[in-house]
């Protein structure tokens, strides 16, 4: 029997849905795909190269044939830290010009959600390089996402951040999932969600490894994949994954807005 192929981001966010096929009991019983950009392994899974993905949740409308896996996401029931805007201290209401982070198609539809549907303006948008320096260089906002954004959430003198989940909650009164594990077959190659409760179990190992590479002490590491994060897909954010679905056809960001489709 083949070993099956899966592809997810190396961010720290992600470590508790890999961990098991990293160092668990699914070692050696997948080969894992680890890239910094989420829209990669998008891009494996739309090319038929792995047999499922961990995915920006856009990528559901662009995929053929797609389908979710269910229970397991990236997502955030109130404020994530790792998917911000940053500006040099005005307000959304202020900005003319977003630079981009393009490496997430999701973050990117929902920043521009947040100003057309929401704030009720279009700034210009600029893609740009993951580097908020030289984001806010050019232009009066910056879209971060993953990690960067976690060390940015700390707080950094001079600077302003806007949690997109947090934003999308006092507008919507809903969660919001960033990621899900995808497949283009019938059925799940892998119990996703076992490898899920085994990385939850082993959170404080995970949030030590992330340490020396993010800045933030042990607890903060530890609230923020236990607090911050959610890696089970409640009522509400399966609401708000909707909505954000109908209004990224509604503003053109997709061409559809296919219902939500699962596994068996």
């Amino acid at each position: 029997m083949d070993v099956p192929r899966i592809s997810a981001s190396s961010y720290s966010n992600t470590a508790p849905l890999v961990w098991s096929f990293l160092y668990g009991s699914n070692h050696g019983r997948v080969e894992l795909i680890l890239d910094n950009a989420p829209a990669r392994s998008a891009e494996l899974l739309a090319a038929g190269r792995v047999d499922a993905a961990l995915v920006p949740v856009i990528a559901f409308q662009f995929i053929d044939k797609v389908k979710l896996i269910p229970g397991v996401c990236v997502g955030a029931r109130e404020r994530v830290r790792s998917v911000c805007l940053v500006t040099r201290g005005c307000d959304l209401t202020d900005v003319r010009s977003v630079s981009l982070d393009t490496s997430s198609r999701t973050s990117v539809a929902l920043t521009k959600i947040i100003f057309r549907e929401f704030i009720g303006f279009e700034p210009e948008w600029r893609p740009a390089e993951p580097d908020v320096q030289q984001m806010l260089a050019n232009s009066d906002a910056a879209l971060i996402i993953g990690d960067p954004a976690l060390r940015l959430s700390a707080g950094t003198p001079g600077l302003r951040t806007f949690d997109l989940a947090e934003l999308w909650r006092s507008f919507t009164g809903l969660g919001f999932v960033f990621a899900m594990w995808m497949t283009g077959k019938d059925s799940s190659p892998v119990d996703f969600a076992a490898a899920r409760d085994e990385g939850l179990r082993h959170i404080d190992e995970i949030a030590a490894n992330y340490l020396p590479e993010i800045g933030l002490s042990a607890g903060e590491m530890t609230a923020y994949l236990t607090q911050n994060i959610s890696y089970t897909m409640g009522n509400t954010m399966q609401d708000g994954l909707k909505l954000y679905f109908g209004l990224a056809k509604k503003h053109g960001l997709c061409e559809q807005d296919r219902k939500l489709a699962y596994v068996i």
